[in-house]
């Protein structure tokens, strides 16, 4: 069958929703949190070149930017068809406003957002995502994020449970130089002009592009913009040394080693804001609830992307109407989803199919998505990713 067609038979069998086959994603640095529910035997499915698995991508229709090893389809999802996977991209590219509603397909042409599982058992270091005009210049979009932390996936909290978020209010520019100017001399230590806070399960935060951040050491889900690009500030993080093309690999060739414009990539007055916590710290906010389930907003207060989180009580069944397309991913549970029999798997092998994650049709959503709860003990919790077109996201 024609691919156009194969689309269009998937696209109708699943009355406008979409199964995605999990994406798991290596990175050479930092070690793995190990609470992906990968086997684990898998972590190094890729070789050890390619570094351990550390993340997994949902509703992604962009390569991540992971070295010249990189498979030319990383990072991207696939849709599970009758004749084998098919990339969410394509679907996009086909089905268009059928499948992510007009407005994003005029405004971008594309679905605009991913999501991401990020694991590490250190914690990350001190970066920047690009604002929009920086990574235009390196041909590049902006790459504002959110983060929750699911308890679910949280059964440890690796090794520092706290996140630094941008610098404390006294810091100058100058200062920041002066780190910057020991990047291939000694450890910079960075962070200590910075501002960590404890990470709380069932919280979450919003950080704009521009903004320097450092993550903790919990899995941590992750909406954001369609770009994978950041310049990285800090130099070692938990021992581990990194080289000057982390800072400045996203840098015009011309401005690689200009520091003044590495640090024109902050945009200081956030990362200096004396209330920062009260600025960008996203508590979750109801959406809806009654007998049979609770819905909160986990994601919201931005211009770009917003999430949600849905409890479904078990032997409940719940018609849920969402006026946006949105890709989602069960945490917990197992029942009815739309015409599809879902789980949650307890372990994944690499290359595995699982009945877990999940894209839902603008048109879909908004006839609503029934889920079903056949359990006599165990909630069902889908954690659903949205662009920035659902018109009832708090503070948008």
């Amino acid at each position: 069958m024609e691919q156009q067609a194969l689309i269009r038979e998937t696209f109708a069998k699943g009355n406008g929703i979409l199964r995605l086959l999990p994406v798991f994603v290596p990175r050479r640095f930092s070690k793995p949190g190990h609470r992906l529910k990968l086997h684990p035997d898998d972590y190094f499915a890729l070789g050890t070149r390619r570094g351990a698995i550390k993340e997994r991508w949902f509703s992604s229709v962009i390569n991540c930017m992971n070295g010249e090893d990189a498979a030319p389809d990383e990072g991207l999802s696939y849709v599970e068809t009758s004749e084998g996977p098919v990339t969410l991209r394509d679907f996009a590219e086909e089905l268009g406003a059928e499948l992510i509603g007009p407005e994003l397909k005029e405004k971008y042409g594309t679905w605009p957002m991913y999501s991401k599982f990020f694991d590490y058992d250190d914690p990350l270091f001190h970066h920047v995502h690009l604002d929009f005009a920086a990574a235009a210049r390196v041909g590049m979009l902006g790459k504002p994020e959110a983060y929750y932390y699911p308890p679910q996936l949280n059964n440890h909290p690796g090794t520092f449970p706290h996140t630094y978020f941008g610098f404390d209010p006294d810091v100058t520019k100058e200062m920041v130089k002066e780190r910057l100017e020991l990047y291939e001399k000694n450890d910079n230590r960075i962070t200590e002009l910075s501002r960590a806070y404890r990470i709380e399960l069932g919280t979450g935060w919003y950080t704009p592009p521009g903004v320097i951040h450092a993550p903790g050491s919990y899995l941590t889900y992750e909406p954001q913009w369609n770009s994978d690009v950041n310049s990285v500030y800090e130099n070692v993080t938990a021992g581990e040394v990194y080289p000057y093309g982390f800072l400045a690999e996203n840098c015009p060739l011309e401005s690689k080693y200009d520091l003044d414009y590495i640090i024109s990539l902050l945009d200081w007055e956030k990362n200096v804001d004396p209330n920062y916590k009260k600025t960008y710290f996203r508590p979750p906010v109801l959406s809806s609830e009654d007998e049979y389930h609770t819905e909160k907003w986990v994601a919201y207060g931005n211009d770009y992307i917003a999430a949600k989180e849905l409890t479904v009580r078990p032997g409940a069944t719940v018609t849920i109407k969402d006026e946006a397309a949105y890709g989602c991913i069960f945490v917990q549970g197992h029942g009815g989803f739309g015409g599809y029999d879902a789980e949650t798997p307890a372990l994944i092998r690499y290359g595995q199919s699982t009945a877990d994650e999940y894209f839902v049709s603008e048109k879909s959503g908004r006839e609503g998505v029934t889920v079903s709860n056949p359990s006599l003990y165990d909630p069902i919790v889908i954690l659903k990713h949205f662009a920035n077109n659902h018109p009832q996201t708090p503070g948008a």
